[in-house]
């Protein structure tokens, strides 16, 4: 048994998961037994999509918590090398020219570095980690896992291991402050579908999205739109972990939550107060890789009709790898 922390920081939240990772016999998989979660809104990428530099006070805000996170770390007993924790930052810091400033104040409260993953290497340990959560005993074929960020967002295409994937410059952060800071009108909601759905042009150049025989989604966007699309007073982990949806339920919902009023927003228990103001873009982004994944579908022959929701993602994915890399070490 090996005791692991992993943290994922993306674009809006930085996440911990503390867990044990066992095997039931020594060429069995990998299994986790998780201790602790953590999930905290920083909002690291605020501004990075304009500027290209990481926000001061955002800055603060995550390093406080990643001191938070090493305390934790230090109360379940895990050792902070590399061998034992893994601390993946992802589209924001990817994006900021100022990332030194990040990498070295993380490195200083936890004692081992961050890595800045490729948008490659992020839908890999997507689909890893969802591959623990629901939906891998569905129909013969390769799942499509969408990990929907604030900053970007990852498309894989595989059963066992992934056989495409690529990540796209689009989420809920980057959406809202291109097109929707000032709230969700016609001309906006139409110049922002229009730039997601070039997007997801790109996307099914490198993937082939009418291949899917399911689609599982990933996220604090996704499983805001799952737990509204259920009707739930609020978040209820047993419930949105592996929901299995129509596609015209989710959609709904999803034009539901785009067309929102802030009074809406805030009465939605599930709805954390720092992903609000971004859940319009979310949803919408959500909507059109939905839409259009029913598309490719249909013209490939055989049209995916529902949409499942994972709460096991690239966090888990993350904990999963610590041990593998020492194992090929």
């Amino acid at each position: 048994m090996t005791r692991v922390a992993a943290i994922d920081c993306g674009t809006n939240t930085i996440r911990l998961l503390v867990a044990d990772v066992t095997r039931d016999a020594a060429d069995g998989p990998l299994r986790l037994h998780p201790l602790h979660r953590s999930s905290t809104i920083v909002r690291l990428g605020q501004g990075v999509d304009r500027t290209g530099r990481l926000d001061t006070g955002a800055l603060e805000r995550t390093l406080e918590v990643v001191d938070e996170y090493a305390a934790t770390c230090a109360a379940l007993e895990v050792l902070l090398d590399a061998d034992h924790a893994r601390f993946v930052a992802t589209s924001a810091t990817r994006d900021a020219e100022n990332r030194d400033e990040f990498v070295g104040g993380v490195h200083e409260a936890l004692g081992i570095l961050p890595e800045v993953v490729t948008g490659q290497e992020e839908a890999c340990l997507s689909f890893a980690g969802s591959l623990l959560g629901p939906g891998t005993a569905g129909p013969a074929g390769p799942r499509l896992v969408v990990d929907l960020g604030g900053g970007s967002t990852e498309f894989v295409l595989g059963v066992d291991s992934p056989q495409a994937a690529c990540s796209l410059n689009t989420g809920s952060v980057r959406i809202t402050e291109r097109y929707l800071a000032d709230g969700v009108n016609s001309e906006a909601e139409r110049a922002a579908r229009s730039e997601v759905r070039a997007l997801l042009d790109r996307a099914a150049d490198a993937v082939d999205l009418g291949a899917a025989t399911r689609l599982v989604g990933l996220a604090g966007t996704i499983t805001t739109v799952t737990a509204h699309a259920l009707g739930l007073d609020g978040f209820e982990r047993e419930a949105i972990d592996g929901a299995e949806l129509a596609m015209e339920k989710v959609l709904a919902s999803c034009d539901a939550i785009v067309h929102s009023t802030a009074a809406e927003r805030e009465s939605w228990g599930y709805l954390l107060p720092g992903r609000r103001d971004v859940i319009a873009a979310g949803a919408l982004v959500w909507s059109e890789v939905v839409a259009r994944v029913g598309a490719d579908t249909a013209a490939a022959g055989h049209p995916l009709t529902t949409v499942m929701t994972s709460l096991s993602d690239i966090l888990d994915g993350i904990a999963l790898s610590i041990v593998q890399r020492r194992e090929r070490a």
